[in-house]
This record gives structure tokens, sequence and C-alpha cells, in this order.
């Protein structure tokens, strides 16, 4: 059985009250206790309620889109400041650029040209042959042909990776006074993992080569007011299709059950809490980060999934793959439930 995947829950913290040298001095304080959420007008769950370094108005931590697990560590702008004082800076849409940025090993031909090479179309061709010869079997993603829009794919990737502070990587990454890669064992998953096959390992061995060489898969970041950067479809794709691998550091879970990061993803749950790890994508990361999650508590919430999330045990090690659930149309956004099966996760509040 297939363990699905969760975002970790953190315990949430109170919000402390702003200290604006405008407002208040060192013998007056500040009475914030009227204060009411812009979202849902209520003034209820005061210890939840966010105030605006910048305007002083207040939001509860799940009233915000995408919501907040804990209050940020120092100074936090509501997304009207946000939207109002900061330009998004475009990732400058220069092949060079391009390359450098995603460290890119071996541009393919149809990376420079205006249509695909033999090379490419060959490879897709052989992979969709051997699709066939089984049912249910993950599939590659199939890059757009044109290259032009390839680096605006690209480029939109860049952007949000640099507005959010974050390298790209699309490796899980180990870094020094984390945990080792020696602690990714899939064999002490306590419930058990699924093996990736061997057909499906080479599947995502293609998928990475292929984006080493400037094939990328067909999706687009797009920033929206409500849900802040999110994922959209840039053409038709198939269910059982490998969008991506959710990447970033490796931790152990214990360490980070205070963190105020809001894309941590489970990778390891075993017997001794002490060895549970998670992936944190805040400083290295790749287009996993910015998929949104949908409101598993709706019926209308639920219909908006189009990916699952899945561990698997690669060669050993655990690893986290986002996979089309279904066919996903050209323009459609990219969902996927954080919960999986432990529900740990509030998503009421989720669009």
């Amino acid at each position: 059985m297939v363990s699905s995947t969760t975002v970790v829950s953190r315990r949430r913290t109170q919000a402390p009250k702003p200290h604006s040298k405008s407002k208040q001095s060192e013998n007056v304080e500040v009475d914030y206790g009227d204060t009411l959420c812009e979202k849902c007008g209520s003034g209820d769950n005061a210890a939840e309620l966010l105030l605006c370094d910048k305007c002083d108005r207040g939001f509860h931590l799940y009233c915000l889109t995408p919501i907040l697990v804990s209050v940020p560590k120092g100074s936090w702008f509501c997304p009207s400041c946000v939207i109002n004082n900061e330009k998004l800076t475009k990732f400058p849409l220069m092949q060079t650029k391009i390359v450098d940025f995603f460290r890119i090993e071996r541009p393919s031909k149809s990376f420079f040209n205006l249509s695909p090479g033999k090379d490419c179309q060959k490879k897709r061709k052989r992979s969709s042959l051997a699709m066939s010869k089984k049912k249910r079997r993950l599939l590659p993603f199939n890059p757009t042909e044109d290259p032009t829009r390839r680096l605006e794919q690209m480029a939109s990737l860049a952007t949000a990776l640099s507005a959010s502070g974050a390298d790209f990587s699309n490796e899980l990454t180990y870094m020094p006074g984390m945990a080792r890669r020696s602690a990714n064992r899939a064999s002490l998953e306590r419930e058990g993992m699924q093996v990736l096959s061997k057909e499906d390992t080479e599947i995502l061995h293609l998928c990475k080569n292929m984006m080493k060489q400037g094939e990328w898969p067909p999706l687009m970041v797009v920033f929206d007011p409500k849900e802040g950067f999110t994922v959209e479809a840039d053409r038709s794709i198939r269910d059982l299709t490998i969008i991506t691998e959710y990447v970033g550091d490796v931790d152990y879970l214990k360490n980070r059950e205070t963190d105020d990061g809001d894309s941590m993803m489970t990778l390891l749950t075993t017997s001794d809490p002490s060895k549970n790890l998670v992936i944190c994508p805040d400083k290295r990361s790749n287009i996993a980060r910015f998929i949104n999650g949908i409101n598993n508590h709706t019926p209308d919430g639920k219909k908006k999934q189009n990916v699952k999330c899945v561990r698997f045990d690669v060669n050993g090690e655990c690893r986290v793959l986002l996979i089309a659930s279904r066919d996903i149309r050209k323009g459609e956004r990219l969902y996927y439930d954080y919960n999986g099966y432990e529900n740990e996760y509030p998503t009421e509040h989720f669009v």
C-alpha cells in the first residue's frame, strides 16, 4: 500500500504585539485588544492574530492565503503592503543567465533551436512505447516544443525562487548540522514504504536528465494576490505524469517543530520520533515549493485536486514524488492534498 505524504503540522505560537516607535514609547503601551481580522472581521482567537508591521492591521494566521502555521520571525507585512511597496522583479529572459541559474549541464539541441531535436523526439518516443507495455506506469513529462516558451517557464520559477530568497535545487540536500544522508533509510518507515519499480525509477531518472538538458516540465509559476506564488499547467498533462520531485534540505523533525517555514514535507516517519525526517525547501528547492494545497474539508476543494504526493523507496532511500492524479488541462492550476491520510494540517481555510 502506498504511503501518502503530509506537510508536517507545527505548534502555533502567540502573536506578539508590534513595537512601533511612531505609536508607542518606552513609557506608553499601545492597546491592540480591539484589533479585528481584516479577512473575517472577527477579533476572536487573539493569540492567532498577526499584526502588519507597516499598517498595523490584523490578520488571523489561518485567514491568510496561503495560511501561516506560526508567527514569522522578524518583521511581517500583510499582502497589501507587500504588493503596494514591492514590484516583483522578473528574472531576465536570457539563455546564459537561465543556464547558470539552473546549472544546466548539457543543453540539448532543442534548448537552442526553434524545434525539438531528433534525439529529443526519439527519446520521448521510446519512453512512450515502453510505457504502453504495462498499465499504471508513471509517465515522463512532455516538454513544451518551443524553446522560447520553455525559457519563459524557467524564468517564472527563477523569479519565484529569487523573490523567496531560495536557490534552485532538484535533489534532496544534506547540509552540515542537519540530518545526514545515512539517516534517510526507507527501511525505517513505520508503516512500510512502496518500492519504486525499476521501470518507474528509469522514468524518474529520464525526467531528471531531461531537465539537466534544459527540457523543462510544462509548468508556469504565476503570482496570485490571494494564493501567492502558484503553479499552472502550460500544456495538457496526462494522468500519472511525474510533475516533479519534492526536494530541499533534509532535517530531523525534532529540529523543526517550532520552525516558521510554511512548506515542510514529511520524508520519513519511524517508530522512533527522534528519527523522523522532513524536507525543508526554504533555502534550496524547486517548483514543488510553489504548488499549493487544497481545502480537503469541502467537496469543492477536493474537486480541485489534480496532483497526488507519494513517498517511495528509491534504491533504499525515501523520495517524495508529485504525480498527476488525473488529466490536467492547459491553464489549470495544480493542487495536492497536504494531509494525505494523517489529516494533521489545518486546510479548512485554504481557497
